[in-house]
């Protein structure tokens, strides 16, 4: 469950807060102006595995 969540009833662009991990879901066009993959382009990647739940 996550710990919080803003944005959902604007509906451009949610942020979910689950301590360790913060997950951004947007609309396309608001992913395009944003552009966080650009802002983070540099940073080191980390794979995370599947864990089928």
């Amino acid at each position: 469950m996550p710990l919080g969540v803003e944005g959902i009833k604007e509906g451009r662009w949610a942020l979910v807060d689950y301590g360790d991990v913060v997950a951004h879901v947007f609309t396309e066009g608001a992913r395009a102006y944003y552009d966080l993959d650009g802002l983070w382009a540099d940073a080191e990647r980390t794979e995370i595995e599947e864990t089928g739940a």
